[in-house]
């Protein structure tokens, strides 16, 4: 039996060897040959784990690794969001005080990925699998879409994502749609009168003052306590100078639906808001809530209740459990950390937290959590 002052160490180095691998996405320039799946493949393989690496191109790697014929699959992403100038220390080093861990991706979720990996080699015998990607924070992933598509996550009878939850287990979320709009005008002098409807950014505007009426109207209709679909317009931008009409105009913007909710038709409905359709629009991710459109909660509430799991409120951001959900695997959010330290400079995660997770997940994939 493994003292806490030893399980602790293993998890840290773990999470030191991870921390120090660049991840960043973007620029996800992270190669099937390079240090994240060498690590990896090293603790993995000679604990009986069959390995396989599949390149999707681009920094889109899925790593799948299996012992055994477990019923859970444990799923992580390794990328990380970039390092801001704010970060007050080496984001790729570890520093570790009596209570916290700091390191980029240290909370966001790489913690959670050392804890599993502590696991695998703390009851060797323990039927294990692990599925770890490199593509979750660039808004574009395609790896766990895929390896549900391929109906590889079907053998499992609940997939967990090892998000930030403090330790708690989450069955629902917002869902994540990510959209661009195109505005096209005549450009000419801005003393023509013409220039209230030729203007590509007097379009745009038009457009973003509907949507955020629509946007507000939602506010008052709530579906499984969520309120509202979120809108953001993070970008609005064209035209060269005050005096020329704008032929052109950008906009960026996100919603949120909520749990059910189809991203499709909001997209449409949102779009439709222009109603002259002078927006060439494009939706480059979308992500479902959480449980997905057409399914339910019920068989991971009666996981959640079989293993006398934490149970926390259903949270505002997305994660890729509601892909497995959509693929019809009943799915959970559960890892170390909280979502206010993930994407943070500074980033960190408690080490009890680490500890928390590493028995939780002994317990879900039937372990002792003593090793």
């Amino acid at each position: 039996m493994m003292n806490d002052d030893l399980r602790r160490t293993s998890i840290l180095q773990h999470l030191a060897a991870l921390v120090a691998i660049d991840t960043s996405n973007p620029p996800r320039e992270i190669a099937a040959d390079g240090p994240l799946v060498a690590y990896l493949r090293q603790v993995l393989v000679p604990l009986g784990f069959a390995f396989e690496v599949t390149d999707h191109g681009a920094g889109h790697l899925t790593i799948a690794a299996r012992r055994g014929a477990p019923e859970v699959l444990f799923n992580v992403h390794l990328d990380t969001v970039p390092a801001t100038p704010a970060w007050t220390a080496d984001p790729w080093a570890l520093h570790v005080t009596a209570e916290r861990a700091t390191g980029l991706g240290a909370c966001d979720i790489k913690g959670a990925a050392a804890a599993l990996l502590h696991l695998a080699a703390a009851e060797p015998d323990l039927p294990l699998a692990l599925l770890m990607t490199t593509d979750e924070e660039g808004s574009g992933g395609c790896c766990v879409k895929r390896f549900c598509a391929a109906g590889l996550a079907q053998p499992y009878r609940q997939a967990v994502i090892a998000e930030p939850t403090g330790g708690r287990a989450i069955l629902a979320h917002r869902g994540f749609l990510s959209a661009h709009g195109r505005f096209s005008g005549a450009p000419g002098h801005s003393s023509e009168p013409r220039a209230l409807a030729n203007n590509a950014l007097h379009q745009a505007v038009g457009w973003a003052a509907e949507a955020l009426a629509l946007a507000r109207a939602e506010q008052t209709h709530e579906i499984e306590g969520f309120k509202g679909i979120c809108l953001n317009i993070g970008r609005l931008a064209g035209g060269v100078k005050s005096n020329v009409i704008a032929s052109e105009a950008i906009v960026h913007w996100s919603a949120r639906p909520r749990p059910g909710e189809d991203c499709t038709a909001w997209h449409q409905r949102l779009c439709e808001t222009d109603e002259g359709r002078r927006a060439v629009w494009e939706a480059p991710f979308t992500g479902p809530p959480l449980p997905a459109p057409g399914q339910t909660t019920e068989a991971a509430e009666h996981f959640v209740a079989a293993h006398d799991l934490p149970r926390g409120a259903p949270v505002q951001f997305w994660t890729e459990a509601s892909l497995f959900s959509a693929a019809g695997v009943p799915a959970l959010v559960l890892g170390p950390g909280e979502i206010a330290q993930a994407h943070a400079a500074d980033e960190w995660v408690a080490l009890e937290q680490l500890t928390v997770a590493y028995r939780l997940y002994a317990r879900l994939a039937g372990g002792r959590g003593d090793a």
